[in-house]
């Protein structure tokens, strides 16, 4: 694992892809942290911070989509799948290797509470807390963006996949609030999204009659459930698509500078339920 670690980390730096993403990072970072921090005396880091997460719409995609989608294209995936590492352990290096390229530009970033000591009186807890959340928040992104590197060959499908992944998480918390509380909306929401995920499901497994077989039972699931306890259902869309928004979670740490336990096993949990549906995809392809 410590062979694919290096080779990947090198890899982002033999070309520009690594550069670009440190140097785009800090640059935008620091523009804020100028302008709200130093600028207008704010002496909390997490506004500066809270106000770039949206660059991880773009950036992480552009890091990522080339991670597992290139390995596919030019067949090096069978060098890999050949030698005596197993999956999970190629899986974790590549991983790794992204997060250590993201901890480049976070490390600089630790030094701006001392800069900004300098000017004033800073809560040094709070800032680093909302450091320690927005390199969470930017772990979780990183390991949705490996999964869907993993699912196609063309790193631009990848990128353009992980992009409106990520937005699509982004916006949820707009998205929710559109949805009525009506146990019958909460039915139809649950029936697009069973919809979407069997439409994942067949892209990743190409089996058209599991896909509808997964569909058809969970539909019927569904149903019954709406006609033997519709207040389930009350609001229940909400709830549901709240557990996708990846930002709203890290709020307590990065706006508030404060250190949630259950935020951080969120993160973790979403980190490895998506190295996990990682490993699967490579291990489907593998013996298919």
């Amino acid at each position: 694992m410590r062979a694919i670690y290096k080779k990947e980390f090198k890899s982002y730096f033999n070309s520009m892809m690594g550069y670009v993403f440190v140097a785009f990072l800090l640059v935008a970072v620091s523009i804020y942290f100028s302008g709200y921090n130093l600028g207008m005396g704010y002496p909390l880091l997490g506004i500066t911070l809270s106000s770039v997460t949206f660059l991880f719409l773009i950036l992480v995609p552009v890091l990522t989509m080339r991670s597992l989608s290139e390995e596919q294209k030019n067949k090096t995936d069978q060098l890999l799948y050949t030698s005596p590492v197993s999956v999970g352990e190629i899986v974790f290096g590549k991983y790794l290797a992204l997060v250590s390229v993201f901890a480049i530009p976070m490390v600089v970033i630790c030094f701006y509470p001392i800069i900004m000591d300098a000017y004033g009186t800073i809560d040094f807890g709070m800032a680093y807390v909302a450091i320690f959340g927005f390199f969470l928040l930017g772990c979780a992104y990183i390991s949705v963006g490996l999964f869907i590197s993993s699912i196609t060959e063309s790193q631009i499908i990848a990128a353009v996949i992980s992009f409106s992944v990520l937005l699509f998480s982004y916006l949820m918390s707009g998205i929710a609030g559109f949805f009525s509380d009506t146990a019958i909306t909460s039915l139809l929401a649950f029936t697009v999204l069973l919809l979407v995920f069997c439409l994942i499901y067949y892209i990743m497994a190409k089996n058209i009659i599991a896909s509808c077989g997964v569909f058809v039972i969970g539909e019927v699931i569904l149903v019954v459930l709406y006609f033997v306890k519709k207040t389930w259902f009350e609001g229940a869309i909400a709830k549901v698509l709240g557990t996708f928004d990846l930002t709203a979670a890290s709020t307590n740490m990065i706006q508030n500078g404060i250190l949630d336990i259950t935020d951080i096993v969120f993160y973790l949990s979403i980190i490895g339920l998506f190295l996990f549906f990682t490993v699967q995809s490579i291990q489907k392809k593998r013996w298919s």
